[in-house]
């Protein structure tokens, strides 16, 4: 498996694998509305404290002067200021099982994830 690193000149944010970047190029190309790219966020829910959220970036809605954004391949992903500092060093992967499939990150940051594995802590 090929994996790209993201980097800044200051930080490396984020490692996405070849099978991420193939689904969000599938997501943004079956998408109708014109879009930006993704934007990844943190939000405090759970059991754990936070969790993971991926959008759409749009402009005029979700997109601000202050992310952090990272390009690859013609896709860009941008980041909530917010976010930035408990994503440092993490790869984005995309998991499939037998019940589900999704984005997930692997976070070095990570002090414990809840048991059903919606939510972190750092």
């Amino acid at each position: 498996m090929t994996l790209f690193n993201f980097t800044n000149p200051i930080v490396n944010y984020l490692t996405i694998t070849d099978k991420a970047l193939a689904e969000i190029k599938e997501m943004l190309t079956a998408r109708k509305e014109p879009c930006e790219g993704i934007k990844v966020s943190v939000r405090t829910r759970g059991c754990s404290g936070m969790s993971y959220t991926i959008e759409y970036a749009v402009k005029e809605k979700n997109i601000s002067k202050f992310d952090d954004v990272v390009m690859r391949d013609g896709v860009t992903v941008f980041i909530d200021p917010k976010a930035s500092m408990f994503l440092i060093g993490s790869e984005m992967i995309y998991k499939t099982d037998d019940l589900t499939s999704g984005f997930d990150f692997v976070n070095p940051n990570e002090k414990g994830r809840c048991g059903c594995g919606e939510s972190f802590k750092v």
